[in-house]
Parts: structure tokens; sequence; C-alpha cells
């Protein structure tokens, strides 16, 4: 497309977004890899919460979580998922809706074993967006897992990642006066072309 600036640059949507993510990680105070997530229950009923993105892939954006949880089942439910990426120091966002197959293989066991073992512990002991006695309660629980999982717990088979295939792409500048730079990559699922549109401010 003959009007998109210089930092549009490029008909991968992907690398657009590794590298406005490379931006922010030299601009942004604290976590430039964070997404508030939406999703929805069976209801309808939107839901909303920030997580790490920790990787853009080829084709798909990742990230981890605890299956069981709310998130986790609505996202199973309803095979979708959208989030957005702000960041306010470069006064940029992205905006992405897709399907979401889950990541539970080699690749989440790597993740796993990457983190810290309080981390890897805290995945096991907490029954994510379940009803919690008391943080003394949940301690107890984190003690107890320690001494039967020991300095080498495997991943919990309920806790591993989500791979989003976008359908969709949306990429915001800021502008003067509000007249904001906005392209839209679209595609069909089952398709790797792009359609590319700018957008109204």
């Amino acid at each position: 497309m003959s009007d998109r600036t210089g930092i549009f640059a490029g008909d991968n949507p992907f690398e657009i977004a590794r590298t406005w993510l490379k931006d922010a990680e030299g601009a942004e105070i604290n976590d430039p890899n964070a997404i508030a997530l939406s999703t929805v229950d069976s209801d309808g009923m939107p839901n909303v919460r920030m997580v790490l993105l920790k990787e853009i892939e080829d084709d798909a954006f990742v990230f981890y979580t605890n299956y069981d949880s709310q998130k986790g089942q609505e996202i199973q439910s309803a095979g979708k998922a959208a989030f957005v990426m702000h960041w306010k120091s470069l006064r940029r966002q992205i905006r992405v809706r897709g399907t979401v197959t889950r990541e539970d293989g080699e690749k989440a066991d790597a993740y796993y074993e990457s983190r810290s073992l309080k981390s890897r512990l805290g995945a096991w002991a907490s029954k994510q967006s379940k009803p919690l006695g008391s943080r003394t309660e949940l301690m107890a629980e984190v003690a107890k897992l320690t001494a039967k999982l020991g300095t080498h717990p495997p991943r919990p088979p309920f806790w591993g990642g989500f791979r989003i295939h976008p359908t969709e792409i949306e990429f915001w500048a800021d502008g003067a006066f509000r007249l904001h730079d906005r392209f839209k990559w679209s595609r069909d699922g089952s398709k790797k072309v792009w359609n590319i549109n700018r957008l109204n401010p």
C-alpha cells in the first residue's frame, strides 16, 4: 500500500509486531509485553485482563496460563479471543482478533522450565480464579507442594500455552490533531493472504 508510513513498513504483520515490541522494550518502564486479553463467557458476557505475551511466532501470538482458570475455560469454550497491546511511551497499539489453539507440548514444557522454581510451584498451588480463604491458605499449599514435588516439578497438566491465530491485526500510531494512522491486516481464517486497508482515525 503506497501511503503506509515508515513505522508500518513491510507486508508481514508479525514482523511489524516484533519490531514494535522490540522498540517498546527500550521505552516502557514495566512489562512491554503486557496485553489486555478479551474473552467471552457462555452467556456472551465479555471479560478482559492483563497477561504477558511470551512469543510472536511466524503466524501466531503465544501466552501461558492455567487451563482451568476462567479465561482458560472461556477460551476453550469459544475457540476465539482478542487482545490489545498498548504502549504509552511510543503512542502505539496493536489490536488482534482470532482463533485459539492450545500449546501443551514441548514448547510449553520448555517455557515452564525457564520460569523460577517459585513460579513453577505457584502454578501447581494456585487454583486460578477459584475462591481463596486467605493468603495463609495459599502459602500453606505452596509449602506442601514444595515438599512433595521438590526442586524439579513437572509442568502441571492443567497449565500451558494458548496460541492466537489472527484473522485481524490492526496497527495504530498516534497522529497530530488526533488524525491517527491506522492500518488493518485481515484475512479469511483458512487463507494466508492478507488484505491491508488504511482506516479512518
